[in-house]
């Protein structure tokens, strides 16, 4: 029986519209791009997670522990970083899409984040470095605390050169693989519709290896080791991304001018042109919203001079970029909740009992492990099952909109707040009981698993709105700004993570005046993170009305099958 699809593609020429290969000559359908090269991407994505999860996971744990920060400053610290860490890539995917093209950014990007581990794990050396035998104490003690100031200068540069690596390294990777689907090829647009789902399985399990093994080394052998061997994995990411050069669709830049410049030359037209009557533009459906932009269409004296103008096409572009805008403010407080994983559930699930075996203990940061598990069961389960018969119904590639898969996310997050104050309420009740209020160094006998319904629920929460919001933001910019696309995504967790980090500072400051212990209390038997847990919870509430609110006006992109 012969295929439908292949039927409308010449049997000698299969070249895919559009596209290049490594040496600039037209690709064909059947060497190159879909799952042979997106498994080359995924590749080094999987090392690039391993990499950056063998860090920010267990981040928190290494301030408090060998640099000795407070629970409230470390996770401020962490908050700060992660937030630079994915509001990065707006500027990478800007030199990706403007100047160096995704691939090349990739490259260089890899090579940054390699120097910052490699830095990292130089770090982690200094403290070893004894003075012992020296002959005289005063002399010991001055060199000690400079090495450690060292150290500590030496950490931070480290770190953030690795935000450096994944701003360059995050939107292009993602945008690259998606790249590697032909959008007009009825087969490859479904698979690239799934391409969004098994990128974040592949991630996962490669966060699930970092959580199980790395946090065991880090806490249990050694730090150096621990961040040694995130830097060796990026190495061999990057050398089989290189290895998968000859497969790689490449995206034809045409010779048209920039889409910054095209965009940012229609919101300069529209504010010029602000008095002018716009009777004389013709109303069409999609032009309904941001109207005032409709102005760019007119020139400043009402002809139609040449380089006076937009064309329709310009402000359509605009349109979409700016239509993007109430759903990632609306998204925000979901981001503030996704911070709370690496920083505050992993200080919770310190003070529980975590032993395995009798002498086998595991490490807090390794609770994350069921947000990975969570995503490595439902993701099969949503791509395979529930795509497919919600697709049934709808007739939809995705089966629901992505709009509706990333509300049903934010309304799962909101869950597991109330889940994890529930948690931390039965937590400090347990405490109190023990007499262990003023024994913050005492384990609670409460079992560490009581943790999983909260962490379970927050991997649920990811496969749906995080895998939903990096193919919406993909599939709306325009074709020329998929990377930005990516970025702004990231960009939602990144501003996130500053607004976690500035809740957290505003609550320290007012709940613990005069001598009271806050909510963020080193002693977190005397602490509230419960009370911290409910107001996200109402926050989430507010934020997925506002997000219902903002979604139900929104319109799609004409090209989307959304």
């Amino acid at each position: 029986m012969s295929d439908p699809a292949a039927a409308e593609t010449p049997l000698l020429d299969d070249s895919v519209k559009g596209c290049l290969d490594f040496k600039g000559r037209p690709v064909h359908r059947s060497s190159s791009g879909g799952w042979t090269s997106a498994s080359f991407i995924i590749a080094v994505e999987v090392a690039e997670r391993f990499a950056y999860y063998g860090i920010s996971s267990n981040l928190i744990t290494y301030l408090t522990g060998p640099l000795g920060l407070s629970t409230a400053a470390a996770a401020a610290q962490v908050n700060a970083w992660s937030g630079v860490a994915t509001l990065l890539p707006l500027l990478g995917a800007f030199l990706a899409d403007s100047f160096l093209g995704r691939y090349r950014t990739i490259i260089l990007a890899s090579l940054v984040y390699i120097l910052g581990l490699g830095l990292l794990t130089l770090s982690a050396t200094l403290p070893s470095v004894t003075t012992s035998g020296a002959p005289n104490a005063d002399n010991v003690t001055l060199n000690t605390s400079s090495m450690l100031q060292y150290q500590v200068i030496l950490f931070f540069f480290s770190l953030y050169l690795v935000a450096f690596g994944q701003g360059g390294h995050k939107p292009c990777v993602q945008a690259f693989g998606a790249d590697q689907f032909d959008a007009e090829h009825p087969v490859e647009c479904k698979a690239k519709s799934s391409f969004f789902n098994w990128w974040y399985f592949s991630i996962a399990a490669g966060i699930l290896l970092t959580l199980l093994i790395l946090n065991y080394i880090q806490e249990n052998l050694s730090w150096v080791l621990g961040f040694a061997i995130p830097a060796i994995v990026m190495a061999v990411g990057l050398l089989v991304f290189v290895l998968g050069t000859m497969t790689y669709r490449f995206s034809v830049k045409g010779d048209e001018e920039s889409p910054f410049v095209r965009i940012g030359r229609v919101f300069i037209l529209a504010i010029r042109n602000r008095k002018i009557a716009s009777s004389a533009i013709a109303t069409e459906e999609s032009l309904k919203q941001f109207k005032f932009l409709d102005k760019a269409l007119l020139a400043p004296d009402s002809t139609m001079e040449q380089g006076k103008v937009c064309s329709m096409r310009e402000v359509e572009e605009a349109k979409a970029v700016l239509r993007l805008a109430p759903i990632w403010a609306t998204c925000l407080i979901y981001a503030v909740v996704f911070a709370q994983t690496s920083t505050l559930f992993t200080k919770q699930g310190a003070t529980m009992d975590r032993s395995i075996t009798r002498g086998i203990e595991i490490p807090a940061a390794t609770l994350q492990c069921f947000i990975s598990f969570s995503i490595l069961l439902f993701i099969p389960i949503y791509d395979r099952i529930v795509v497919p018969l919600a697709r049934a119904f709808t007739g939809k590639p995705g089966g629901i909109t992505t709009l509706q898969r990333i509300g049903t996310g934010i309304a799962v997050s909101a869950m597991a707040m109330v889940i994890a104050a529930l948690v931390e309420m039965k937590r400090l009740q347990t405490a109190r009981e023990h007499g262990l209020v003023d024994k913050p160094n005492v384990t609670v006998p409460m079992r560490v698993w009581w943790l999983v319904p909260q962490y379970s629920l927050c991997g649920l929460s990811d496969v749906l709105a995080i895998v939903g919001l990096q193919e919406f933001y993909y599939d709306q910019m325009p074709n020329e700004l998929r990377s930005i696309g990516i970025a702004l995504y990231l960009s939602i967790l990144g501003v996130g993570s500053f607004l976690s980090s500035f809740l957290i500072s505003v609550i320290e400051t007012v709940t613990g005046k005069d001598g009271r212990d806050s909510w963020f209390a080193d002693n977190l038997n005397r602490a509230h993170l419960d009370y911290f847990y409910w107001l996200l919870a109402a926050l989430s509430a507010l934020g997925l009305a506002l997000y219902v609110y903002s979604a139900r006006s929104y319109i799609y992109a004409r090209r989307s099958t959304s």
